[in-house]
């Protein structure tokens, strides 16, 4: 029988492991063994390396597999020193390794950002202490590049010979990572460039796209998971949504908000001093001071979806208007004429429907979590094509309070005051406040703002889109991540 399909060990050899003589073997399959402990390459190898005589085995495993003594942190690393007798088994054993190893596509040299100034300003201590010594153990080359203010990451990513390069690496929050894929996106070879892998280490306010890809395998939202997950260089495709208003381009990956969700988001900045307690405090402030906006949603159901909403016959010449008139007051930023145009859809053929408002919040999500203890969209899956939609549109104050709470668990979807439905395709016409027809609101997208109505939070400001008509389309397993499994 092939030991190469059987399982059998193709080497085996006496050796001292850390000083005791035994007999180690490897298969072809990737398992390593000797005395009573068995290694899967794969799964908890992730590098060696050759020291005179010796190999030097660097593994990561979880504490109660037996080898470690306490209960935290839940993977550790360990290393196991392997000498051998002879040059030739030593060089025989480094080869087979190296094949195993070089077999399951792991990447070998990263572009890595950090963001110094995002979350708790821990970003540089996280790289150093708890991410690159993983990196050096796996044998990963990198290069770190420090971003310095806004927008930073999309101009060295739009610039980057990307080549170079196995995956691009974001040790911060969310927003690094948004940078990173208007960057691609703007390249004038994006299509190429939209392809190279990302990952994110958890080190700002907002973690929803790792604790989303840890979550949904059953890991915490934890720096050495995440790490782990770049190194072991598992992929899994990431629906992308293009929103358009006139020539201007956005691409989000996470969430849109208007209303409530929104306004608690942006303007909770105002009381930053007070840590994450200000999203609660602001919230309070918000539910009890509730506001309600008017304006329309026109969206595209997804299969078993068709019940929301009502049916639009004449819907061409509404959606058609929405994608090619920008409608500003003042000149939006341009997109560059190369670049990712938004997906080949033809809006014309699909079946709309339409939502009036007022609305108390509108809430489009890609990922499930939001956040670290937001799930948002329990059901949202990474590459369905699709984008979860969470409307509510009228609600008692206690009862919206409850709902706030249920996000931590996802539970809020469950409140007969909440709408919660797959689209495909959304156009959203936002309006002015119901008890304040003067002030607008603000839409939020991935963290950031992208438009402000007048009498907003720091309306005075300039943002990429005005508050008008939105287009928001979506292209499936557009981006790539690395990811857990």
């Amino acid at each position: 029988m092939d030991p190469t399909k059987s399982g059998e060990p193709i080497l085996s050899d006496r050796v001292l492991v850390n000083g005791s003589e035994t007999t180690a073997t490897l298969t072809a399959r990737g398992q390593l063994r000797w005395s009573d402990l068995s290694l899967d390459v794969e799964k908890e190898v992730i590098g060696f390396s050759v020291e005179g005589s010796k190999i030097k085995i660097r593994i990561v495993v979880e504490c109660t597999a037996g080898i470690c003594c306490f209960a935290k942190p839940a993977m550790t690393r360990k290393n196991f020193t392997l000498e051998f007798s002879s040059d030739s088994s030593l060089h025989s054993w480094a080869q087979k390794l190296h094949e195993i190893i070089d077999g399951l596509g792991r990447p070998k040299r990263l572009f890595i950002f950090v963001n110094p100034y995002g979350g708790k300003k821990s970003a540089l201590k996280i790289f150093e202490t708890e991410v690159r010594p993983l990196l050096d153990d796996a044998n990963i080359d990198f290069t770190v590049q420090e971003t310095k203010y806004q927008l930073h990451a999309k101009e060295v990513v739009q610039e980057l010979d990307i080549k170079k390069y196995d995956g691009i690496v974001c040790v911060s929050g969310d927003g690094i990572l948004v940078e990173v894929v208007n960057g691609l996106l703007n390249r004038e070879d994006w299509d190429a460039a939209i392809k190279i892998p990302l990952g994110v280490v958890p080190a700002g306010t907002g973690n929803g796209m790792i604790k989303s890809l840890l979550d949904s395998v059953g890991q915490p939202c934890a720096t050495f998971n995440a790490t782990l997950a770049v190194i072991r260089g598992h992929r899994r495709l990431l629906d992308v949504a293009t929103i358009s208003q006139g020539d201007t381009r956005y691409f989000s990956v996470l969430m849109l908000a208007w209303g409530l969700v929104a306004d608690i988001d942006i303007e909770s900045e105002k009381y930053r001093w007070m840590g994450s307690a200000r999203i609660d405090f602001y919230a309070l402030q918000r539910i009890f001071g509730l506001r309600k906006y008017d304006g329309s949603i026109i969206f595209v159901p997804a299969s078993g979806f068709e019940t929301y909403g009502e049916p639009l016959d004449h819907a061409d010449d509404i959606i058609v208007k929405i994608e090619s008139e920008s409608n500003s007051d003042m000149e939006p930023t341009r997109t560059q004429q190369y670049g990712y145009h938004g997906p080949n859809v033809d809006i014309k053929s699909l079946n709309w429907h339409k939502i009036d408002g007022p609305f108390v919040s509108i809430w489009l999500h890609n990922v499930p979590w939001g956040g670290e203890d937001a799930m948002a969209a329990p059901d949202a899956e990474f590459s369905d094509g699709c984008l979860d939609l969470i409307m509510i549109k009228d609600c008692p104050k206690l009862s919206l309070l409850n709902i706030m709470t249920e996000l931590s668990n996802g539970g809020h979807v469950k409140s007969p005051y909440v709408s919660y439905l797959k689209v495909k395709a959304l156009a959203l016409q936002p309006g002015f406040r119901t008890e304040d027809p003067a002030k607008g609101g603000i839409i939020d997208v991935d963290g950031e703002v992208l438009a402000r109505g007048k009498g907003t939070y720091k309306c005075d400001q300039k943002s990429l889109m005005t508050y008008d008509k939105l287009l928001i389309k979506v292209d499936q397993g557009l981006a790539t991540v690395f990811s857990p499994i």
